[in-house]
């Protein structure tokens, strides 16, 4: 590895010993806002700090079993050359992840983030996929400790989902995430198929970084809101009450609309809040596409219209269409195991990064 790597490696190690022994002091303990600070920077630099311990480790292993297989006895340096072969892939890997791990953030990478899933062709079965995804989800968060909070809902009478919009916070969720937008599609055989015939259905997935107040300022006046009755759950107040809101945006023409609570000012709440999120995503599509050239992460045109995954069912196949990654593992995704392909997917979006990030600095 290049030595100045190596160097910027060993300085985040003594800043990572330099946090972790200012936490434990005394005025650090007793000023919340300066402990949280810390806690970050601690908690940003915890994956780097150990990628590279053990890349250390597995060096020093592998530069122990090149000086055994330069050795005089034959059988000691056969299993020197063994060990050093098993070795190698293994450096190579973490070689790698330290890389990655040196990439400049992404603006909004330690978001939380909205989700917001909704059927497309397909009728009732796209419905009940959307339905599927969802739970592919919230699975997801629960496996990786996540808060998951419904937004909005619009539920079908078999129980899928013509639209259901949900904010997901925790730990650097939206950089998780953040490519699982696009066209979802699914080949299976409906529950409402009589003749056993596959169909194909699609569904649109939307992965927004939550905006704060801070990072997306509204005008009122660049507001309309209308106030109207809920259709959905909420008992006695259902069409009764006007608690329900749909805001527009009138210089972009979004439109939000809320009625999961029952009351109207928590309903514009939410309603703002995905909102600020559509807006900043829609600034995040502005930057990555003035950086297409030189982003090859960037793949094919990022529009949500494009199809980026399959789900076929019958033969228990999950394919994401941009990096050509097939899995035989459908059930166990769908269940939450999202990693799976979550693992291999941000490995070569990063990687593309990282090439574009290096080829730009070697200009």
């Amino acid at each position: 590895m290049d030595n100045a790597i190596l160097s910027r490696l060993d300085q985040l190690i003594t800043k990572h010993s330099e946090l972790a022994d200012q936490l434990g002091l005394p005025e650090t303990l007793s000023d919340q806002t300066r402990f949280r600070e810390l806690s970050k920077a601690y908690a940003d630099l915890q994956e780097t700090v150990a990628t590279y311990r053990r890349f250390k480790k597995a060096q020093s292993d592998y530069d122990g079993a090149k000086e055994l297989a330069a050795g005089g006895d034959a059988e000691m340096a056969e299993m020197g050359r063994e060990e050093a072969a098993r070795l190698e892939p293994e450096l190579d890997k973490l070689e790698k992840a330290l890389k990655l791990c040196l990439l400049p953030s992404e603006p909004n990478d330690a978001k939380n983030a909205i989700l917001e899933i909704r059927a497309g062709t397909g009728g009732e079965e796209a419905a009940l996929f959307a339905g599927d995804l969802f739970r592919m989800y919230a699975r997801y968060a629960e496996r990786n400790g996540w808060k998951m909070e419904i937004m909005d809902e619009n539920r079908t009478e078999l129980g899928g989902f013509k639209e259901i919009i949900a904010s997901l916070s925790g730990q650097r969720v939206y950089s998780r995430l953040k490519y699982e937008g696009g066209v979802h599609r699914v080949q299976r055989v409906p529950a409402t198929e009589a003749s056993g015939r596959i169909h194909t259905s699609a569904v649109t997935v939307a992965i927004l970084p939550e905006a704060e107040e801070v990072d997306v300022v509204i005008a009122e006046k660049d507001l309309r809101i209308d106030r109207f009755c809920s259709s959905g759950p909420g008992g006695q107040s259902v069409n009764t009450t006007y608690s329900a809101i749909r805001i527009t945006h009138l210089p972009t023409g979004l439109v939000v609309s809320c009625q999961d609570e029952k009351s109207q000012i928590k309903n514009k709440a939410k309603a703002l809040k995905i909102l600020r999120s559509r807006l900043l995503k829609m600034e995040e599509d502005k930057r990555m596409a003035e950086l297409s050239v030189t982003r090859k992460s960037m793949v094919g045109s990022g529009d949500r219209s494009e199809k980026i995954r399959t789900y076929n069912f019958p033969q228990n196949r999950l394919t994401d269409h941009r990096v050509n990654i097939t899995l035989h593992r459908l059930g166990d995704i769908l269940n939450g195991d999202v990693d799976l392909l979550l693992g291999p997917l941000l490995e070569t979006f990063e990687a593309e990064r990282l090439e574009a990030e290096f080829a730009k600095a070697v200009k």
